[in-house]
């Protein structure tokens, strides 16, 4: 995959797989993420989100939520984008 190139339908139904959390209510945003953005990931997004994920259900809910904000070596902009696209409403 080239440093920055869109995903392909495989790939990311490889990432959503992996993004199924054990918490209804991030699953809920990161449902609504993949249907809205989905076809339109890099792989810049892929890694960011890959980094959410690595997260507890409950630090990435309060993220989710505006609890907290990214801190330490998830605080990148790339993560940040991200994040605004998982916490857009309808």
């Amino acid at each position: 995959m080239a440093e920055d190139a869109l995903l392909d339908e495989r790939e990311v139904a490889i990432l959503r797989w992996r993004s199924r959390r054990g918490l209804v209510e991030n699953d809920l945003f990161i449902e609504r993420f993949f249907n809205r953005h989905g076809a339109q990931l890099r792989a810049s997004q892929a890694r960011a989100v890959t980094m959410l994920m690595n997260l507890s259900d409950n630090d990435l809910l309060d993220l989710l939520l505006v609890r907290k904000e990214p801190e330490g070596e998830i605080a990148t902009d790339d993560v940040r984008a991200v994040l605004k696209l998982l916490r857009e409403r309808a």
